[in-house]
């Protein structure tokens, strides 16, 4: 990832960009996957919530993560690398009513599983439709997160769709988060259509990575 131009603070944002982005592996377990040496973050959501089409538009392609029109297709966990600097996590989506209650299950354990046992795992980007008022399986998974201690923000898609109305589910969800919630999350607006909030997400991990201590160097 390209970091900014200090020489330019005004533009510094603008300037932020993936320079290389490949598919490190498809994994069904945390243990599986490559050794913890570089920062990651992971990407959830609701079926349908515009999750890959988000991931195509930080990484500037087109076809990084594939865009399904059948909700709940990612069954795995799809491990990117970017930039050789971080990994980006994709996960499956979930609420999904078509998807058996076992494989509902056996999603929900995996998950679980990284989200806790991943030790580089520096953010999960909860992705959340800006369209729609607020859900209860979004909620719960928010304060989940929170009960388990795992550092998220909120990221709210499709801002650019007709129903997004001026934020007002937005509005609406940050009201019922605040119920359970001292603090509000950190959150983001985006739309993949746009490109809108590409460079806020990627200026916010480009700060996280810069304090990231590997786990060897820690031991």
């Amino acid at each position: 990832m390209l970091p900014p131009n200090t020489e330019n603070n005004q533009n510094n944002e603008k300037k932020i960009q993936v320079v290389s982005a490949k598919l490190i592996g498809t994994y069904g377990h945390v243990q599986q996957m490559p050794p913890p040496i570089l920062p990651e973050y992971a990407f959830i959501g609701r079926s349908n919530v515009g999750k890959s089409s988000l991931i195509n538009m930080l990484t500037k392609r087109r076809d990084l993560a594939w865009v399904s029109h059948t909700p709940g297709k990612t069954q795995a966990i799809n491990l990117f690398g970017i930039d050789d600097a971080w990994y980006l996590a994709d996960l499956p989506g979930y609420g999904y009513a078509k998807v058996s209650k076992v494989a509902r299950r056996q999603f929900s354990a995996m998950m679980t599983n990284y989200l806790k046992q991943r030790q580089n795992l520096q953010c999960v980007f909860h992705l959340i439709d800006s369209r729609i008022p607020p859900q209860t399986s979004d909620l719960d998974f928010c304060n989940w997160m929170g009960e388990n201690g795992l550092p998220f923000v909120t990221v709210f898609t499709k801002i650019d769709d007709r129903k997004y109305q001026k934020g007002l589910h937005v509005n609406s969800f940050k009201t019922a988060l605040a119920e359970s919630w001292n603090e509000l999350p950190e959150s983001f607006l985006c739309s993949a259509v746009k490109n809108i909030g590409q460079s806020e997400i990627l200026q916010f991990i480009l700060k996280v990575n810069a304090n990231f201590v590997p786990i060897a160097l820690k031991e």
